[in-house]
């Protein structure tokens, strides 16, 4: 379900946008398939991470990631793809990594809810933290 936005947040995600590099869902699903290797982070909650994300993604929240990228992630210039529900948060997410340095960075719009669309394969974790992809 998407939620529905106040004036102010969508204010800034629509500047961030005005910034940063985004793929569409479909875009992204083609450079996949055409052999790019991306580094691919769910800036999800932890909650949203747990009931299931895309096959290969790394977990680190919004809340976490300007905090902890550099120590996971040193090169700046490593092709991210960060995606969140729907492509604000992680609009937001790479307006703040391009200001760290990164440069080649890059929201996924439509994000989750895209991915899910498209009925494209998603992954849980078992109980043991062992990725299942499921379709």
């Amino acid at each position: 379900m998407a939620h529905v936005h106040s004036p102010g947040f969508l204010a800034l995600v629509h500047d961030a946008k005005s910034r940063v590099r985004e793929f569409s869902i479909d875009e992204f699903v083609k450079r996949l398939q055409g052999g790019e290797q991306f580094i691919v982070l769910d800036t999800r909650e932890d909650h949203e991470w747990a009931q299931g994300h895309l096959p290969g993604a790394h977990h680190m929240s919004k809340g976490t990631i300007e905090r902890d990228i550099e120590a996971s992630i040193p090169q700046k210039d490593a092709p991210i793809v960060c995606y969140c529900g729907g492509g604000f948060r992680s609009a937001l997410v790479i307006d703040n990594l391009q200001k760290m340095g990164y440069t080649n960075a890059i929201s996924l719009d439509g994000g989750w809810r895209g991915w899910n669309e498209r009925g494209l394969p998603v992954a849980v974790s078992d109980a043991a933290g062992e990725p299942i992809v499921q379709k």
